[in-house]
């Protein structure tokens, strides 16, 4: 009895021990390996007013934030008015874009391998929600630009961006004929416009209220289940009800037979002392 009990107990540590492994997902609440990214998210309690609602977990500092809101920031050296002053409606967007890139824990599952010479990592194809897509081309489209990616093709001779030679400034309606072509080709589809809606679960939320809590964890935490998840699995079947059994690696389902059998043996006459 006694050689039964050692064995499913070291049986039951062993199994407590991969089950904890097993719900830890390395997409879920990540810096990634950029520019001005902390290697770990944490609190930040001085985050500059529109990156504020991430101040609880951060990827950035309090100077990068407060860097995000300059019209000609030392982040990247790059001039949001390049075709004259652009709007504060639309100033803001690009402001909290800024915010959600530098200081979200929560692009995890969007994070790709890069090779460039100032960051190893970027996000591709993050699904934006609709309302966010919306407002963000609504209250820019009489602004000015002349270029559709705003990643490259820049004339960087003066040590800022400007309009490359031969470019003209048109309105943002002109050169984003709807909002899905304003957050997939600005940067290079970092964003994909999502026909959810915020609050659904399923859509990264660039706007949130920070008095509630961040809605983007759990939409992270839903398209890591996804990708950890068979292709076939039936997609309304809830990640938090469902993760943790199909993330159950190999050691567990090996042993699990046996420390069904071995633990009613040991428990049926005198009861499991150690718990």
């Amino acid at each position: 009895l006694a050689v039964g009990m050692a064995v499913a107990r070291a049986l039951l540590v062993l199994l407590a021990a991969d089950a904890v492994v097993a719900v830890k997902n390395p997409l879920l609440n990540i810096c990634m390996d950029a520019k001005h990214h902390k290697s770990q998210p944490g609190p930040e309690g001085k985050l500059y007013d529109q990156c504020s609602p991430w101040k609880d977990n951060a990827c950035c500092t309090a100077n990068t934030s407060s860097e995000a809101h300059k019209d000609q920031s030392n982040l990247y050296n790059f001039n949001w008015n390049h075709c004259g002053v652009m709007p504060p409606k639309c100033k803001r967007h690009f402001i909290q874009d800024t915010c959600l890139y530098e200081c979200s824990p929560n692009l995890g599952p969007w994070i790709n391998q890069v090779d460039s010479s100032w960051r190893r990592e970027r996000i591709l194809h993050v699904p934006l929600c609709k309302e966010d897509c919306k407002e963000w081309w609504e209250d820019c489209r009489d602004a000015l630009t002349c270029k559709e990616n705003w990643h490259k093709g820049w004339n960087w001779a003066t040590g800022t961006n400007r309009c490359p030679w031969g470019s003209m400034c048109r309105p943002f309606s002109e050169v984003f004929p709807r909002p899905k072509d304003l957050c997939e080709k600005i940067w290079s589809n970092s964003y994909k416009y999502s026909p959810e809606r915020r609050g659904s679960g399923r859509c990264i939320q660039m706007w949130f209220d920070p008095a509630q809590e961040n809605p983007n964890v759990a939409v992270a935490r839903y398209y890591a289940w996804k990708m950890r998840s068979s292709p076939a699995q039936v997609e309304n079947v809830a990640p938090e009800r469902d993760q943790a059994v199909r993330a159950l690696p190999w050691s567990v389902l090996a042993l699990l037979p046996l420390a069904l059998v071995l633990l009613p043996e040991v428990a049926g006459g005198s009861g499991i002392p150690w718990m």
